[in-house]
């Protein structure tokens, strides 16, 4: 199979489809306040939407046992940004807290439970790397499995413009020291209150070698949840996991929760957080003011929420390949 090119203009492509939806009405954008929290040195981006807690629900199927409505079989011209052949489109975030939020999916459905093929990360890769010959950088991630925050049963990778991830950071108190947390990990390893495995990326990898350290994150991973389970490397994956990727690096945490309640100091619930693959990006959500103002006023109950999501940090994580 070819190998998959992504338009050589693809951050400009992006960036005229969003607005463009965004003025029709196609996409929905939400926007959020943000703070940084730093419990135990690990620089994390909060984000407050009360909006979102508004956002509709999928349309249920109109029979009894008919077929969810999938919106990436038949993609809009809308929601389309490019094909990426020979196996892939791209197409716009319909509800964007990011702006420019684009997503690639499988032209073939294809499960999103299953184990990432090596044409999902080589075109991943092409598109980061379209990113980077413009001189920006992609933040790309995947949620598998009922703990990772997964919305869609249709495979696909989520794909966030690092400078838009940045978008009000600008006059927020230590705003300029937030970075990607999937490139931060060798500094932060040892403090993170969960198991993330990550690999080292070089530009000279070949597909096989790229899909190689995806695979063997995945592994140790599915080993440390089920230990002395042999680990089919393709079909249905034997554990949630979220997955991201950056021009430099790989990570990939295991999932055993896709969130966890909050409380005030009061002790009283709050609200719930749920986490998605954006956690290894260090970004985190919410959408009532109390939650909001519950973390900002003691940011360790983040630290609560994040060991809660995985699994401890007791296993090595750093690998170069």
């Amino acid at each position: 199979m070819s190998r998959p090119i992504a338009p050589p203009n693809l951050p400009s492509l992006v960036k005229a489809a969003f607005n463009k939806a965004r003025n029709s009405g196609d996409v929905t954008y939400y926007p959020t306040q943000v703070a940084i929290l730093t419990p135990r040195s690990i620089t994390f981006q909060l984000r407050y939407s009360p909006a979102l807690a508004l956002k509709p629900k999928a349309p249920k199927p109109k029979e009894p046992n008919g077929k969810p409505f999938n919106p990436f079989e038949n993609p809009s011209p809308a929601m389309l940004i490019a094909d990426l052949p020979p196996s892939h489109r791209l197409v716009l975030n319909k509800f964007a807290v990011v702006p420019e939020h684009f997503i690639l999916i499988t032209r073939e459905v294809k499960p999103q439970t299953h184990v990432l093929e090596k044409d999902d990360i080589a075109a991943t890769f092409a598109c980061i790397q379209a990113y980077r010959r413009e001189g920006q950088e992609l933040f790309a991630f995947f949620n598998s499995g009922p703990h990772s925050g997964a919305s869609q049963p249709h495979r696909h990778l989520q794909l966030l413009p690092v400078e838009r991830m940045k978008d009000g950071l600008e006059g927020v108190e230590r705003g300029s020291e937030w970075s990607v947390l999937a490139e931060r990990l060798t500094e932060s390893e040892k403090v993170l209150p969960f198991s993330v495995f990550s690999a080292s990326m070089h530009s000279d990898m070949s597909e096989e070698e790229r899909h190689r350290a995806y695979l063997e994150l995945y592994i140790r991973a599915a080993n440390a949840v089920l230990p002395n389970t042999e680990v089919p490397i393709e079909g249905e994956a034997r554990i949630s996991y979220n997955f991201a990727m950056t021009s430099h690096s790989m990570a990939l945490c295991p999932r055993s929760a896709e969130g966890a309640i909050i409380k005030n100091k009061a002790g009283e619930k709050v609200g719930e957080v749920s986490l998605n693959g954006t956690v290894l990006a260090g970004t985190a959500l919410v959408k009532n003011e109390a939650e909001w103002d519950a973390l900002r006023e003691d940011p360790d109950k983040l630290l609560d929420i994040l060991r809660g999501i995985g699994l401890p940090p007791s296993y090595k994580s750093a690998v170069s390949l």
